[in-house]
């Protein structure tokens, strides 16, 4: 299998570009971190790589909302070259701040138009703790497969995942588009339980995929816990549920395309 190659969208404000090469590093990718400008101009071009990355962050300063402003980045710039990268069925994952673009571009979750948003935290400030999520989307390539839990870190004010077309949180699951969800640490439901649930989201997901399942947006952060040491439990022999099988199922995807 080819080593695939990372496209990692830099803008001004990001800043969890170099965890996320990090982690596709160890899962056996080949990351490069692009800032916007060099794809505007065409000095990188997106069909050279075979997985896009979204990182977190607070692009350009979350202003007008989180994501919002990389997200008419997104429409406005590069939609002829996203759209295409997504119909030849390549891998894509937003973290975050990238979450947060997805959805806010009409990327995600793509089949329900105009539909869902992140908004404000329901406890009404910023969450910065680890929490634990279960996959549970066969459908999503990233998440395929995948029994344990990821034990994490969140960091971000505007989380809570909000669906208000009529039908839509029951068209995603019955889609299969609901690929993971905030849990106790034992795997059981969070039932929208704080801080099991940090933010409120509805269903307590806690990240989707498109129809397609090649694209996913999350707003944990499982790049921030590809080692063991990463854990502040480490040092007591707790099972560490790392984040790095997700991003090898995407690599591995990606690599026989």
């Amino acid at each position: 299998m080819k080593k695939p190659r990372v496209l990692i969208l830099y803008a001004t404000g990001t800043n969890r570009d170099m965890d996320l090469a990090a982690a596709f590093t160890l899962a056996g990718a080949d990351p490069e971190i692009v800032p916007l400008n060099l794809l505007k101009d065409g000095r990188k071009n997106w069909q050279d790589y075979q997985i896009l990355a979204l990182p977190g962050g607070f692009s350009y300063a979350d202003a007008l909302g989180a994501g919002k402003l990389l997200a008419i980045d997104l429409n406005s710039y590069f939609s002829t070259q996203i759209n295409e990268f997504i119909a030849k069925g390549k891998a894509v994952i937003g973290i975050c701040n990238g979450f947060q673009a997805l959805v806010k571009s009409g990327i995600l979750p793509g089949n329900i138009d105009n539909a869902s948003t992140l908004t404000f935290n329901q406890a009404g400030h910023f969450e910065c703790r680890w929490v634990a999520v279960r996959p549970q989307s066969n459908k999503c390539i990233w998440t395929r497969g995948l029994q344990s839990i990821i034990q994490c870190p969140v960091s971000h004010g505007e989380g809570n995942f909000k669906i208000k077309a009529d039908n839509g949180l029951q068209t995603l699951v019955e889609n299969d588009q609901v690929a993971l969800v905030y849990s106790f640490s034992d795997g059981s439901p969070a039932n929208q339980q704080y801080p099991e649930n940090p933010n409120g989201s509805s269903l307590d997901i806690a990240g989707i995929c498109n129809f397609s399942g090649n694209i996913l947006g999350l707003m944990p952060h499982p790049e921030n816990h590809i080692y063991a040491y990463q854990n502040p439990q480490w040092t007591r022999n707790v099972q560490p549920f790392s984040g790095l099988p997700l991003f090898i199922n995407g690599v591995n995807y990606a690599s026989q395309l």
